[in-house]
């Protein structure tokens, strides 16, 4: 089997994915995208690990090690997405730009500015 095969599905995931990134607002579909990205990068590692013939198969190692942390990533990433859907009641990453406590939104903040010019 020839290298081009599996690297161009590879470079087709990861643009993908990386599109998934950039355009979307909801943070799942965020989180679901840089998934994409991962597998893209670890289909390229097993095809070079088949290609190179690598008597370790250091590639395929790699690949497992990769998918372990994507698996953890995942279920961290989920549980705050979950937590922020929660506590504020939508999870539109345009939204939650202002997570930090304690902080006021612009829009909030600007009739007690008023009413202390007035006075």
């Amino acid at each position: 089997m020839h290298l081009a095969y599996p690297a161009v599905l590879s470079v087709l995931l990861f643009c993908t994915g990386l599109y998934g990134v950039l355009a979307r607002r909801n943070a799942i579909l965020v989180l679901m995208s840089v998934e994409l990205m991962l597998n893209a990068v670890n289909l390229n590692l097993v095809a070079f690990d088949v290609w190179l013939r690598d008597a370790l198969h250091s590639g395929q190692a790699l690949t497992l090690f990769t998918i372990a942390i994507a698996a953890a990533e995942i279920g961290i990433g989920l549980a705050i997405v979950l937590m922020v859907y929660r506590n504020r009641g939508t999870s539109d990453i345009d939204r939650l730009r202002d997570t930090a406590e304690g902080h006021e939104p612009a829009e909030a903040a600007a009739p007690a500015e008023k009413a202390e010019a007035t006075a």
